[in-house]
């Protein structure tokens, strides 16, 4: 309930001081007689019509009430909105090769940083449709464009490297195949954020080739070199005594194909980042989160229905009703 006119409020002002002089003039306002004493009177007993003698000024009072309720022009407002939402459809590309085992990023490794700044970047979407494509030497499609946001980070969670498909990084090949995931896509927008650590030594589908197919598609690329280049040391787990786990170390030299990486980007119209920390992770895709925008129009609609009439049929009711019975049954007399 919302009141079109809240000013006329003002006018109980003037109600509560007409009140308070009919109070405090009210013996001016009938006949009187003197008498020396009116002992005889107070032996009269009080009747119950004097207890309703008043009740003609309190409905008065109410009718006045409501009249001025009703001047302030009581409504209802009916409010819809129409959202209209253009989403982006967008495919994660993610090494899932052995070095993104190596420890140089919190909470754990390069590969577990990065699940946990997608699960964020992925919570921060509003109706964008996502998916989830892995690779090292080999690529599938872990999960197709969705806006199940729970399946799809459910199926994040479960992402680890692995020895079931080739090893080796094919940078070219999961390009393909997340770019073959976006480009019968009908969003005008579509991106591919590309994850790996490593350098293309593997596939079917060199990466210029790849490139060329998300040029074509119009498909940008945001994409992201993970850890530090030089020397490192991958963990490795051996059976001890008893079958238990021995986890140790291996060294490793760890290089990122920057050059390449650029490449995808800047051909594509995207933007290539550098990411040696975890921190540097998050604020990278922060960046991304800022620069594609879901866009959002809404058109808010709003009737209002007018109330005033009840209230104003109510006033006349009983100011009507208080002219009646004060003029009859409840009539004052001298």
């Amino acid at each position: 309930m919302s009141w079109a006119s809240p000013l006329a409020f003002l006018v109980f002002a003037l109600l509560i001081a007409a009140l308070v002089w009919v109070y405090l003039f009210r013996n001016r306002r009938y006949p009187s007689l003197q008498f020396s004493s009116i002992e005889v009177f107070r032996q009269v007993p009080t009747t119950f019509r004097s207890y309703l003698v008043k009740i003609p000024l309190v409905l008065k009072v109410f009718a006045i009430a409501l009249a001025i309720l009703a001047l302030a022009r009581p409504q209802e407002a009916s409010t819809k909105i129409r959202r209209n939402v253009e989403g982006i459809d967008i495919m994660i590309a993610l090494d899932i090769s052995d070095s993104m085992l190596i420890e140089d990023m919190k909470p754990k490794n390069r590969l577990e940083s990065s699940k946990k700044t997608i699960k964020d970047f992925v919570d921060a979407r509003i109706s964008d449709r996502i998916g989830l494509v892995v690779f090292s030497g080999e690529s599938y499609t872990r999960v197709p464009l969705t806006l199940d946001y729970t399946l799809l980070e459910n199926s994040l969670k479960a992402v680890k490297t692995t020895r079931n498909i080739k090893m080796g990084t094919a940078i070219g090949v999961a390009l393909a195949n997340a770019v073959g995931r976006l480009k019968d896509s009908t969003a005008k927008s579509r991106v591919v954020i590309f994850l790996t650590d490593g350098e293309n030594n593997s596939g079917t589908i060199d990466p210029d080739t790849a490139i060329n197919i998300a040029k074509g598609y119009g498909i940008k690329i945001y994409s992201i070199g993970m850890g530090k280049d030089g020397q490192a040391q991958l963990p490795v787990y051996i059976r001890g005594l008893g079958g238990k786990q021995i986890k140790r170390y291996r060294p490793m030299h760890s290089q990122v194909n920057e050059k390449l990486l650029s490449k995808m980007a800047s051909e594509t119209g995207g933007k290539y980042y550098r990411a040696t920390t975890s921190d540097a992770l998050e604020g990278v895709f922060k960046d991304i989160n800022r620069l594609e925008k879901t866009k959002i129009e809404v058109n808010q609609y709003t009737r209002y229905s007018e109330k005033f009439m009840i209230l104003l049929k109510w006033a006349l009711v009983f100011y009507l009703l208080s002219s009646l019975l004060g003029r009859s049954v409840l009539r004052r007399s001298p």
